[in-house]
């Protein structure tokens, strides 16, 4: 099983991908979660080139494709989303790449509800299928924890082990679902 993990944030000290990377640590046995990359190689979304398909929009719509599920964590910005992670999914929004996908999404901060709000309202009109147990706030912003830390750290990790859990369960339903 194959999960893509997109950090919605281009820092290198994002608690966001740190949340990512974390959870790519503790993924079960035949299970992997890849780091997306690429997002800030996007170019802005416009339809006028929607067509020619540029490569790295063509790279990420191919990762999301052979992903069994994607892990989805961006950080609020101004009660919102960031700009990187909006333009990354109107990118794919003219193609079937979220249409039944298993998604959990992931917040990092308690107080990053509008954040979370809009991206649950995005991938839901994009017909993605969220995983709620899946779906999980780890609250570390301000906590001074590492990736490594937040690997170990025993409640977080045992509700990340749960939430990754519970995506392979969906993606296991789902598959038998399709048979």
């Amino acid at each position: 099983m194959k999960f893509l993990a997109i950090s919605g944030s281009l820092r290198a000290a994002s608690h966001n991908s740190a949340l990512l990377r974390a959870m790519a640590r503790l993924a079960p046995a035949g299970a992997s979660v890849e780091m997306c990359r690429g997002l800030g190689d996007l170019p802005l979304f416009n339809p006028d080139i929607e067509a020619s398909d540029p490569a790295p929009v063509a790279a990420l719509r191919a990762q999301i494709i052979s992903a069994d599920a994607l892990l989805i964590a961006s950080p609020e910005y101004a009660h919102g989303i960031t700009g990187v992670m909006k333009n990354a999914l109107d990118w794919m929004v003219g193609c079937e790449a979220f249409v039944l996908k298993p998604i959990a999404l992931l917040n990092a901060s308690p107080r990053a509800v509008h954040a979370q709000a809009s991206l649950r309202e995005i991938v839901t009109m994009m017909s993605a299928q969220i995983v709620e147990p899946a779906s999980i706030t780890v609250p570390i912003l301000g906590s001074g924890l590492s990736e490594e830390q937040i690997a170990v750290h025993p409640e977080i990790s045992a509700a990340l082990r749960a939430a990754l859990e519970a995506l392979c369960a969906a993606v296991t339903t789902g598959r038998a679902a399709r048979l």
